[in-house]
């Protein structure tokens, strides 16, 4: 099986909850989407960056990074799947991450475990949750795209047969939709910092 794989970043949301652009939000001295980007890169050689809302501000926290790529999607407001649409229509490998950017935590590892395994869509699950990301095979782009607006990744995958990878790792569930989520999220990367 070709190991090739490639990264869907998706950074296209207004972030209202939290009150400020997420993607550009400091977190242990970093932008949050620079962190994301980092944990992609450990194993994916490209990685497309969807972008939406504040389009301009992506563009410029992704520039300058070899592999990396920015997809804008002009209809962002119609919700995520509209923006992993717009992103896979670039993808070039056999399979292929999906991760929402605001998710820095993830660890290698869990990338690794997921690729290990050969089925056609593969979910990590931590203590009985499913998490991200999700690692899709290519194959399925057509019927992603043929999806209505009105859909999403979770309705397409509950359709399909989809293997979950049992992980040791909270990160897969860490999402930041608050200034409270992005307080705590700067002190556990600070933390985790300190630590390796």
């Amino acid at each position: 099986m070709d190991t090739a794989v490639d990264g869907v970043l998706l950074a296209a949301g207004r972030s209202s909850r939290a009150g400020t652009f997420k993607m550009e939000a400091l977190l242990a001295g970093k932008p949050l989407l620079e962190w994301s980007l980092e944990t992609l890169a450990a194993v994916c050689e490209r990685i497309i960056v969807v972008a939406g809302f504040a389009a301009e501000k992506v563009r410029r926290l992704a520039a300058g990074r070899p592999g990396v790529e920015v997809a804008v999607n002009e209809h962002y407001a119609l919700g995520m799947l509209s923006s992993i649409q717009t992103g896979i229509r670039l993808v070039r490998a056999p399979r292929f991450f999906l991760l929402p950017g605001d998710m820095p935590m993830v660890k290698t590892e869990v990338y690794r475990q997921l690729l290990a395994c050969g089925a056609e869509i593969a979910v990590p699950v931590h203590r009985g949750r499913r998490g991200h990301p999700v690692l899709i095979s290519s194959r399925l782009i057509p019927e992603i795209l043929a999806e209505p607006a009105v859909s999403s990744l979770g309705r397409f995958i509950a359709l399909r047969t989809a293997e979950t990878i049992d992980v040791d790792d909270p990160g897969i569930l860490a999402d930041l939709d608050d200034q409270a989520g992005l307080k705590k999220m700067d002190a556990l990367l600070r933390a985790r910092g300190k630590n390796e």
